[in-house]
């Protein structure tokens, strides 16, 4: 793998590749509105649709060893897992370049992903059924993933429905720097 990441940084410092093919594994990049997120699509199912934010290497400890494997790399901050990407933030200082993090960000997706380990471990997923689902609120979760959530995931994040009281509805935004927002 040393061999790998010593031919993607002789690419990077040309210009840099967008998409990495190796062993059978195509990973594909893509920019992000936050310039210290990245989204990298890596041609395989990831969480299979759920969507998991790990905003520190605590959080990923016990619920992703492909987020625990990512936290390793120096100057990662945040690793937000979606059905089929997962978007990297890095630090916020001059020091971390993407172009030195990428290297590294490839082999790790290619190395866990060789592995055949699930990528999410922890059930710990919010659990939005237990909400008795009428016909207002499957309609609001049909908009969310027909028309909100397809835009949502391009940048990087997602968005989850929560809750319905009255004539309000509440949704959960996740984006890419891994801040919540409501």
């Amino acid at each position: 793998m040393a061999t790998a990441c010593r031919a993607l940084r002789a690419l990077q410092r040309r210009g840099g590749p967008l998409q990495v093919c190796v062993r059978g594994l195509f990973v594909r990049v893509q920019e992000t509105p936050n310039p210290h997120s990245l989204k990298f699509v890596p041609g395989v199912p990831v969480t299979g649709g759920d969507t998991r934010d790990f905003p520190s290497m605590a959080a990923a400890a016990s619920g992703s060893p492909l987020a625990r494997e990512l936290f390793r790399i120096q100057g990662v901050k945040a690793v937000f897992l979606g059905g089929d990407f997962i978007t990297i933030t890095k630090v916020d200082d001059d020091a971390t370049e993407w172009n030195l993090l990428k290297p590294h960000i490839y082999a790790a997706i290619m190395d866990f992903f060789s592995t055949g380990l699930p990528v999410v471990t922890s059930t710990a997923a919010e659990d939005t059924s237990a909400e008795e689902e009428d016909e207002t609120v499957a309609m609001i979760k049909e908009l969310l993933d027909t028309r909100i959530r397809p835009t949502v995931q391009e940048d990087g994040g997602d968005i989850v429905y929560k809750a319905s009281m009255c004539c309000y509805a509440t949704a959960h935004l996740l984006n890419s720097t891994s801040v919540p927002s409501t």
